[in-house]
């Protein structure tokens, strides 16, 4: 019997390292990118490449900037607080005193600027400039790592005192999942970053419920995985990532504030939703469902009803 029980806990054991490996090998994809890498669909991997891609994690091809933006703008280099280089595209309309103000744009995990052109098109067109902001480690900026919003506030913070620095005025900011987060965690850290208006959409509640939602992509149960992938991915960054709280953070939002979210989203959950929109600081706020979309551009996918609560939201 104590034989048996000596080969289980050795067997325990072993489950409980592997286990914590795998885990430590998906966060690190997770927080790095890597050039030229393919993209994979996971709903598209044959058994042996998931698990592959599950064991051993898949590299994450780091975005490319590609220039389809049809609106006149320059490209502007930003400096944080900590050194990095940051690449964004500026668009100013030719009378800039007639634009109606600024509108600094955010993108999500593992894309970039260019990836934000149909809204930074959108937003032009209804008579804004435009700062469209590559994260540290997107695109054309600077950096080796993903914080997944929690260095990235620093970005947030740089591109709004550069526009502030450059004259703009009736500020908004619009981010999309991981852009969206990280201002909030950009107002929650810096009580100078004042716009007049900000848009989220699909702002992950927690650093925890992103880890769990980057798993259920994999088709894998988000628990304990998702417990795990964030604990290493925190660890790895020499960070506690289980303190990156949107959910928390919007509550020192106190700015008119337009949340949008799709009801098919896979990764980020209808609770997490509620839950940030019930948690927001100000009283002038609005939440719009997009039944067909699911974590995408709602933009491109619901474009009609994304133009009329967007020139509704900005002419109040």
């Amino acid at each position: 019997m104590k034989l048996l029980l000596k080969k289980t806990a050795y067997i325990l054991l072993f489950i409980f390292i592997f286990f914590n490996i795998v885990c430590a090998v998906q966060a690190y994809h997770f927080t790095r990118f890597v050039d030229n890498a393919p993209r994979q669909n996971p709903a598209e991997m044959g058994l042996f490449i998931k698990v592959g891609a599950v064991l051993f994690g898949t590299p994450v091809p780091k975005s490319k900037v590609v220039d389809s933006l049809h609106i006149p703008h320059s490209t502007v280099k930003i400096i944080t607080e900590d050194g990095l280089q940051l690449a964004a595209w500026s668009t100013l309309h030719n009378n800039a005193v007639a634009a109606k103000g600024t509108i600094i744009m955010f993108h999500g995990h593992g894309s970039c600027r260019s990836g934000l052109t149909k809204e930074a098109e959108a937003f032009y067109g209804l008579g804004w400039n435009i700062l469209t902001v590559d994260f540290r480690d997107h695109g054309e900026s600077e950096g080796t790592t993903c914080s997944v919003g929690y260095n990235e506030a620093k970005d947030v913070k740089a591109a709004y005192d550069y526009a502030v620095a450059n004259g703009a005025k009736n500020i908004v900011l619009y981010g999309i999942s991981m852009g969206a987060a990280t201002i909030t965690k950009a107002m929650h850290d810096y009580s100078a970053i004042q716009p007049k208006k900000i848009i989220l959409e699909m702002p992950f509640g927690t650093m925890h419920d992103a880890a769990e939602g980057f798993v259920r992509v994999m088709n894998l149960p988000d628990e304990p995985l998702g417990t795990f992938l964030a604990f290493w991915g925190g660890t790895d960054l020499g960070i506690w990532a289980f303190s990156n709280k949107p959910v928390e953070y919007v509550k020192d939002i106190h700015c008119k504030t337009l949340l949008q979210w799709g009801q098919e989203d896979f990764r980020v959950t209808q609770e997490e939703t509620n839950t940030i929109y019930n948690n927001l600081g100000t009283k002038e706020k609005k939440l719009v469902v997009y039944a067909n979309s699911g974590h995408q551009s709602l933009c491109k996918n619901e474009h009609d009803k994304w133009m009329q609560n967007i020139t509704t939201f900005l002419n109040e």
